[in-house]
């Protein structure tokens, strides 16, 4: 039973993004922070102190709840928006080929790995990402945010479509998922499809969607052909775009070797044993309690 719980809190915290600090991955350079416009002053100040910043020193840049509905409500209903513009983040710029890597804390909706995919599809690299909010939230307006933050930080203009298809690939993800697909699944779905029309670089929608009847009966996913149209619909403006396929794959692959990086050297382990032997105290203390009882 230990083993089981000790477990589940593990894979919990790492498929969810439980929220580990900054120092766990060894980045450099600038640091930008985005914040909804909507949260309340005592909100903001909780948050620049979560991501270990001052107002003084912090480059902030500010999200609207427009600009969220902008990008994200050709894909999901103005309700699930909202009105207020809540979810925040703080990047940090990394080092050349570095990847992408990306914690989120109070984020229901979307995980790390489904923001990572969908900043590869926008052209941006080698970065880390802190995703959070002052209470639960969706998380669907924080990528507006990062790709604001990404342009002011970089100096390079995403191209508008970049960003309307990103955002549709993080709400496509999000919706498998919420048709019973295991997060991580989906999100190894859109690496492989990608990878896939990469390699072939079909030339019809019926080529593209082959490739994805391929990888759903590999994963196990059962598309209706609702969800078929839609997917075959945003693979062909992925394939359109301007977008070097090897560098989005090391973008990829270089987040999943940042995690194993981080989860093998000696801070990651003194991490993950602490956070073991302190459920392990809390398990001794139930068994202990009962047997007294």
């Amino acid at each position: 039973m230990m083993k089981k719980i000790t477990s589940f809190i593990l894979t919990f915290a790492i498929v969810f993004g439980l929220y580990f600090p900054a120092a766990a991955v060894e980045i450099v350079g600038e640091e930008i922070i985005t914040l909804g416009e909507d949260l309340s002053v005592a909100q903001k100040n909780d948050l620049l102190e979560e991501f270990g910043v001052t107002e003084e020193e912090a480059e902030i840049i500010y999200v609207s709840n427009a600009e969220e509905h902008e990008y994200l409500g050709e894909f999901i209903p103005r309700e699930q928006i909202g009105s207020n513009a809540i979810s925040s983040a703080k990047i940090t710029m990394g080092e050349e080929d570095s990847g992408i890597v990306v914690y989120t804390n109070n984020i229901n909706y979307i995980t790390g790995d489904m923001y990572a995919n969908a900043m590869a599809t926008a052209g941006l690299q080698d970065m880390m990402v802190e995703v959070s909010a002052p209470f639960a939230v969706s998380g669907t307006g924080a990528l507006t945010g990062i790709l604001k933050a990404y342009e002011d930080v970089s100096g390079e203009e995403i191209d508008k479509d970049q960003k309307l298809i990103a955002n549709e690939e993080m709400v496509q993800t999000s919706i498998l998922v919420e048709e019973g697909v295991d997060s991580d699944t989906a999100v190894e779905f859109f690496d492989e499809v990608k990878e896939r029309i990469a390699e072939v670089d079909p030339q019809s929608d019926e080529e593209i969607g082959e490739i994805i009847d391929e990888v759903s009966n590999e994963l196990g996913i059962t598309l209706s052909e609702e969800r078929k149209r839609e997917l075959i619909d945003l693979f062909n403006r992925i394939k359109d775009l301007d977008i070097d396929w090897d560098k989005v794959n090391s973008v990829i692959d270089g987040a999943k070797d940042r995690w194993d990086e981080f989860s093998s050297s000696e801070e990651g382990q003194g991490i993950i044993d602490a956070v073991v032997t302190f459920f392990k105290s809390i398990w001794e203390i139930i068994v202990s309690f009962f047997s007294n009882d």
